[in-house]
């Protein structure tokens, strides 16, 4: 059973990780990437693509700063250079760039996926693109589980670099260490359950309300961010 000092360190870190995750701004990503595909289809591509998330984060958080090492950088440098990283995603939430960016690169992708395939199957493609109730087979459709809904969306740089940063946060404490990596896996278990009530989820959620709580969640990340470098600076100079 946790303690609460315990839960009150997990807390920010869930915070953290899910607001540089954001599953809930992947939904109209995913969306996209899927249109036309099968129920089922669908359910293997979220399951792919937060399964593949998982197993990259965690692999970061147990051997990243190792990897560092040999590239001769230590944490401080690192929480002052990731926490820099955060800072730059928080004002681009703040100001409504990072959904617009995600939102076009998956248009930018879905739109290469189509025209490769509408090359190799011209056929098949006109008649779903005719059809509204037509569903794309799943040996036909796009596997988008990897790439680009795992890389670079659910595990990219800046959950790479928030996991290592917390892993080197509690890094005389194994418990909240191993913690860490549990809240990976629940923000992906968040991913997936949004991911299959994607239609849902996007209906019942106004562009107003997504808004506020991209700003409301921007405004705490960076206040996160400004703190890793505050650590950093500590740990480096004093």
């Amino acid at each position: 059973m946790p303690s609460l000092d315990m839960l009150n360190e997990l807390i920010p870190v869930f915070v953290t990780l899910f607001v540089i995750i954001d599953p809930l701004g992947l939904v109209p990503v995913f969306i996209v990437l899927t249109q036309g595909t099968s129920a089922a289809h669908r359910r293997r591509m979220a399951i792919r693509a937060c399964l593949t998330s998982f197993f990259i984060l965690a692999a970061f958080a147990l051997i990243g700063e190792g990897l560092l090492g040999i590239f001769g950088i230590h944490m401080p440098a690192f929480r002052i250079a990731g926490g820099t990283l955060l800072f730059l995603i928080a004002l681009e939430m703040l100001f409504e760039k990072r959904s617009q960016k995600r939102n076009q690169r998956a248009e930018q992708v879905h739109q290469e996926l189509e025209t490769d395939n509408e090359t190799e199957k011209p056929k098949t493609k006109a008649v779903a693109a005719k059809n509204k109730d037509h569903t794309i087979p799943d040996d036909e459709a796009d596997d988008i589980s990897i790439f680009p809904m795992s890389i670079p969306f659910l595990s990219g740089p800046g959950a790479i670099a928030s996991v290592m940063l917390l892993m080197g946060k509690f890094e005389d404490n194994i418990a909240m260490q191993a913690s860490v990596i549990g809240v990976v896996a629940v923000v992906m278990v968040f991913a997936f359950l949004f991911f299959l009530a994607a239609n849902v989820v996007a209906k019942r959620l106004s562009p107003t309300v997504a808004t506020v709580i991209s700003r409301l969640l921007g405004m705490i990340l960076a206040a996160l961010a400004v703190q890793f470098i505050i650590d950093g600076i500590k740990q480096a100079f004093f």
